[in-house]
Formats: C-alpha cells, structure tokens, sequence
C-alpha cells in the first residue's frame, strides 16, 4: 500500500512505496529537500509532521532533540509513512534533484596530498553521462555490501572525471585499501550524486565558508564552479586543520587568492607544532571565523566537516546573528572497519 505525502509549504504531492523514506520517495519523484548524511545523524533534513502517523524509527535518531521530538520535528531520511502524511519543509529548487545513478570508475591517479590525505582521480565510462551540482558527494560501493560516502572534489576538469580526497582512518577498511593496495587502472563502483551542499544561486551576500580537515573537497568544487561563471560575491574560506603539514591545498588557496579579487583564504591551526613558526589564526576554525567577521546578520555560510565542528558552529554563529535559513552545511563522519 503507497501513502501520500503533501508537503503543506509548497502544495507539493508524492507517493511513497512501504518502507520507503520520504526523502528516497521525494527524490524518486525529482523533488528536493535538505539533507546530508543519510543515517539521521545531521539533521539537515528536519521538517515538521502536521498530520500522520510515521513507522517506529529503526536507526538512532541523534540529531533529534527530545524537544525537537515533542514538537513534532521529524527526519525526513529516516521517516517512513505508515499513513497519508502532512508535513512543513524547506523544498529546493527545481533542477537541483539530479538522477542517482550506479557506475563503474577506473583510478586514473593516486597522488599522495599530504601525510594522511589522498588524491583520488577517478575516470568515468566515455559512454555513460554523469551529472552532478559541485559541492555533492558519492558513495563508494564496497564489494562486501558496505558503502563510504567522498564529497567530489574538483569541476573545472570534469571531462577528466571525478577527484575525491580521502583521509586514512586509523582501521579504516576502505581508506586503509587506498593508502596500501589500490593502485592506477584498478576498477571501483559508485553511485550518486547526493546532498544538498552546493550554492544556492538567489543570493549575492558575501559568504563564508568553513572547512575543516577534508571538508575542503565540496568547498572546493563549490568555488571551482563560482570562479569559472565569474561570480562576483565575496568569498572568505576559512580552513580548519590541526598543523601546517596538514594544509594540503594551501599552494592552490593561495595562488587562488591572487587570481580572484572577490576570494580571501585564512588557514586555521587548531593543534600548531612547537617547531612551527605559525604567525597566523590557530584554535577551532569557527572561532577564527568570528574573530574576522563578529556579526553575521548579512552573509550566507556554507560549512563543511565532521558533526561537533557544524554543531559548535551552528550555536555559536546564531548567537552572532547568521539567520538559520542561511546555513548550508555538510557534516560527514568517518567509517572505521566497525561501520
């Protein structure tokens, strides 16, 4: 039995299969809304239930406050309808929700960037069409069932393929296989594209973006993008990491900052080395951030990182006055042999 689902801020209306979640469903149909990480970990996909009854969750909602609970809020990547729904959430443009596709990639390079972060560049089948909004990410799909998510790194070399930048994780199954076993010509499979994480086109304020660690990838993309149709908002890139060493990028940012007048690139040191002669910003990257830019009432963030970067700086930007609805974000968390 299929149920419907109207979404009460736009009229929209669309099927849902059982067992199925409103965002598969929604995304079946073409229709966009927020979301991130798919395992009810983000909460980019709130929305709230106005009438109906949903299935018992069967994965931990961690993004769900209790009073988030009590006031109706719900994930849309994790609510199944067990009858007709109501709901109120922020829909997306249309065009912005693209076809998933599978596909087969071949590794063309593997270039180390740094001591724990590695360049993936994948080839994609001359015959095959793949589309995809800069700032969106894949999921690599393991031969045992499992899956890891990399946001694509690159655009303006699309017609080369997809460049991924992937992190070793201490016991990482997949990033592990990167570092000591995959090598050029090998064979992988994916599918994608997913997120929402890509610049929203009906806004000129100046802009800021938070990166931190590999969270550069979909920035990056992002700002590939921006410069190649000659966007003249102001970016300023602040990029979080734990040591110099760890700047894998910082050439590429900085020649990037002398080619664009509307782009300035401030590395973050959380961790710096004692035999570093650091002279620049250091500690959480959304601090340094408000130092440069205290009031946020009239700028857009797009921030990009692991969960307690984005929800320490979701808290403290709203203190600083950054309007809610002017937060894009993407929070990803790193998979070990366990996941």
């Amino acid at each position: 039995m299929t149920f419907t689902v109207t979404n009460h801020k736009t009229g929209t209306e669309f099927s849902v299969e059982p067992s199925e979640t409103i965002l598969d469903a929604a995304t079946r149909h073409g229709f966009g809304f927020n979301y991130s990480c798919r395992s009810g970990s983000c909460g980019s996909c709130k929305g709230l239930l106005i009438s109906g009854s949903l299935e018992s969750p069967t994965e931990p909602q961690t993004a769900l406050s209790e009073a988030d609970i009590i006031s109706g809020q719900i994930l849309l990547c994790q609510a199944r309808p067990s009858t007709n729904l109501v709901i109120e959430a922020v829909e997306l443009p249309a065009g912005s929700s693209l076809p998933i596709r599978t596909l087969p990639c071949r590794v063309t390079a593997l270039e180390k960037a740094c001591h724990d972060v590695m360049v993936v560049k994948l080839k994609l089948p001359q015959n095959q069409d793949f589309r995809f909004l800069p700032g969106q990410y894949v999921d690599i799909l393991l031969r045992d069932g499992r899956r890891r998510s990399f946001s694509i790194a690159n655009w303006t070399s699309i017609e080369e393929g997809l460049e991924l930048h992937i992190r070793l994780v201490p016991n990482g199954h997949f990033s592990g296989q990167v570092f000591n076993s995959l090598k050029v010509r090998d064979l992988l499979r994916f599918q994608g594209p997913f997120g929402t994480f890509f610049l929203r086109e009906d806004s000129d304020q100046p802009t800021i973006m938070v990166a931190g660690g590999t969270g550069l990838a979909p920035i990056k993309a992002i700002l590939e993008s921006a410069f190649l149709d000659k966007t003249v908002r102001p970016f300023h890139l602040f990029w979080g990491v734990r040591n110099a060493r760890d700047l894998y990028a910082h050439d590429l940012l900085n020649q990037w900052v002398e080619q664009y007048d509307n782009f300035k690139y401030t590395p973050v040191l959380s961790e710096p080395q004692e035999n570093e002669s650091w002279t620049g910003e250091y500690g959480w990257v959304h601090e340094a951030a408000l130092r440069h830019f205290p009031d946020l009432s009239q700028v857009d963030v797009y921030a990009s990182g692991p969960p307690p970067m984005i929800e320490a700086l979701k808290s403290a930007f709203e203190d600083a006055g950054l309007a809610i609805e002017r937060l894009y974000f993407d929070s990803f968390e790193y998979a070990s042999d366990s996941a």
